[in-house]
């Protein structure tokens, strides 16, 4: 650990993983050859696979699984927690305790576009492209791309694009 970063010792890091100065992160594990940009957060249980990119101001919260060759843009946001709370019903802070972590899963080649949110209790599937600025609110299908808020499906991916 030096001045301009902080990772805990129960991170685990991959071989060659890339890591930019001003991060966060905590009882993560991280895959091979994996960058992890400036200002990005990975919270405990979170796993982000090999050859992955997360670019700078991103956040990546406990629950969320990100698979091998995914490529993350800047400012992106996941959620795990539906309805979130900051009190629980008696007014006492909530705890760890208090609420339950909602999972996410990206899979293997997907890409996600800048200041996209990602919320829980979705898949994000193989290759698929999530457009900067996107609300992912359910699960994206293999091979698609989705924009908006919500995000809705614009178009598959062809198998020449696939391949590439």
């Amino acid at each position: 650990m030096n001045g301009f970063q902080c990772i805990s010792p129960d991170v685990r890091l991959g071989k060659d993983t890339k890591l930019s100065q001003f991060i966060n992160l905590y009882g993560c594990e991280i895959g091979d050859h994996t960058k992890i940009g400036a200002f990005v957060e990975v919270q405990k249980n979170a796993k982000i696979g090999k050859n992955c990119k997360i670019s700078s101001h991103s956040f990546v919260c406990e629950g969320v699984t990100i698979q091998d060759n995914v490529f993350v843009g800047h400012g992106v946001t996941f959620i795990n927690d539906s309805y979130p709370r900051a009190t629980t019903l008696a007014g006492d802070l909530q705890t760890e305790t208090d609420w339950k972590v909602e999972p996410t899963l990206v899979k293997k080649g997907a890409s996600i576009g800048s200041g996209a949110t990602i919320l829980c209790n979705v898949v994000i599937g193989e290759n698929a492209i999530v457009g900067a600025g996107s609300v992912v609110t359910r699960d994206v299908p293999d091979n698609a791309i989705v924009a908006g808020n919500p995000a809705k499906l614009l178009r598959l991916l062809t198998t020449a694009e696939t391949a590439a």
